[in-house]
Formats: C-alpha cells, sequence, structure tokens
C-alpha cells in the first residue's frame, strides 16, 4: 500500500476533482423516524402490535410462564415430531426443559465440542429448539445470538423450529436492537458471532407471486412467548 496516495489521487484526476481524505459530512435526517415508530406504544400495545405482525409473517404463538415452559414445549414437540435438537443455551437447561424433553422425547442438544456431529443432529431432527435474545414489533421477528453452543442451523434445518421469547424483552424496531448492541460493545462484551433477526417461516412469492413455504428452511415458526410482566 505504499502507494496508496499515488494511486487514489489518480483515480480522483480522472474524476476530474482533487483526492478527498476526509469523508463529506453527513446530511441531517430529515425526521426521526428510525429511533421513534412505535416507541410511544404502551407496554401492553407494543406486545399485541408484536403478535399481530408475526401472525401476518406466517408464525404461530404460544403463551406461558417460566414455570409451565417445559410442559408447553413438550406438547408442541408431541405434536410436530419427538426428535428435537436445542441450543446449549444455559436458559432451556435452567428452566427445567431439557431434563423433561429427554424423558419424552429423542433429544440433541448443541455441544460445540462434538464439531459436525451438530449438523447430523440438526438434519435428524424435527423440531428445533432456541431462546430468542429479543423480539421486534415492527417486523413480528425475533433475534438469535449465534455462539460456541447456539448453532444457527438449529434454527433453520428442522421442519419446525419453537422459538422461545420473554415478553419482556420486546422492542419496537430495530433501532432499539442497535442501542442495545452500542450497550454491549461500550462494556466490552464479546459480541455474538451472527446475529439472525427471523420472521416467519421460510418462503418466498417469486415465481407468478404465488406464495410457498419452506423453500429453504423451516415449514413452522411458534414463538413460545413467556408471560414475564
Amino acid at each position: 500500500m505504499n502507494n496508496k496516495h499515488t494511486f487514489l489521487s489518480h483515480l480522483a484526476s480522472q474524476l476530474g476533482r482533487p483526492l478527498k481524505t476526509i469523508p463529506d459530512s453527513l446530511p441531517t435526517p430529515i425526521n426521526t423516524y428510525p429511533e421513534e415508530r412505535l416507541t410511544e406504544l404502551s407496554e401492553e400495545e407494543r406486545y399485541q402490535y408484536f403478535l399481530n405482525t408475526a401472525k401476518l409473517a406466517g408464525s404461530d404463538y404460544e403463551t406461558t410462564t417460566q414455570e409451565a415452559l417445559p410442559q408447553c414445549l413438550l406438547a408442541l414437540c408431541n405434536k410436530y415430531g419427538s426428535s428435537v435438537i436445542l441450543t446449549g443455551d444455559p436458559r432451556l437447561k435452567e428452566s427445567g426443559v431439557i431434563d423433561l424433553l429427554s424423558q419424552h422425547c429423542d433429544v440433541s442438544v448443541w455441544d460445540h465440542h462434538v464439531g459436525a456431529e451438530n449438523i447430523e443432529h440438526v438434519k435428524n431432527a424435527k423440531v428445533g429448539i432456541v431462546f430468542a435474545e429479543y423480539g421486534l414489533a415492527e417486523s413480528g421477528g425475533v433475534v438469535l445470538f449465534s455462539g460456541a453452543d447456539k448453532g444457527r442451523s438449529v434454527s433453520l434445518i428442522p421442519e419446525t423450529t419453537l422459538f422461545v421469547i420473554k415478553r419482556s424483552t420486546i422492542l419496537p424496531r430495530v433501532a432499539q436492537l442497535a442501542e442495545k448492541l452500542h450497550q454491549l460493545a461500550a462494556k466490552d462484551v464479546r459480541m455474538p458471532s451472527c446475529i439472525n433477526i427471523i420472521s416467519g417461516p421460510s418462503c418466498t412469492s417469486d415465481i407468478e407471486l404465488i406464495k410457498v413455504v419452506g423453500v429453504h428452511g423451516s415449514l413452522n415458526a411458534i414463538y413460545i412467548v413467556i408471560e414475564d410482566c
């Protein structure tokens, strides 16, 4: 890169202008829509907005309590398939979900120590269970943080994905999620290896505007909302 300045100067001259070493100032936003939209809603209104947009995106939902979560997930696994893969999220372990499902289903838990073996477990599973970090009212989507024991495949490959989410973590929109991430970075908290925002089952309407569900992922997306407010 020793000739970087010469190279860029040549490009600038070909464009008929001097070399710029300082970026132009960003234009002043004409409104505060990205930061403020939906923030005027009460907690209950935001929750209902989230459920409505989730339904429009093709997701179903169940409401439960922290204590009833294991039984709620067991009932859904019995409905959609008893072969289950869960992330190694400590919240699923601590809630008793993994212990109960292991008594009644064919259960695998994502474990980074076994490497590619995890993918084989995912391929054989009918149901994937993950714990979402946040919900987004505007899109009806859930936010997943990936990590060593939180493989992305768990939410993307099985026919049915069960997304566990606490009601209190539902945010208005992506702007508030970005602020949460900024706060984590400011505290030097290690960021997730990947952040996925999932709104409903996979689908496409590319061909003659006919909606096809499950073209590249789960056929069913079900939100399990823990009423913790």
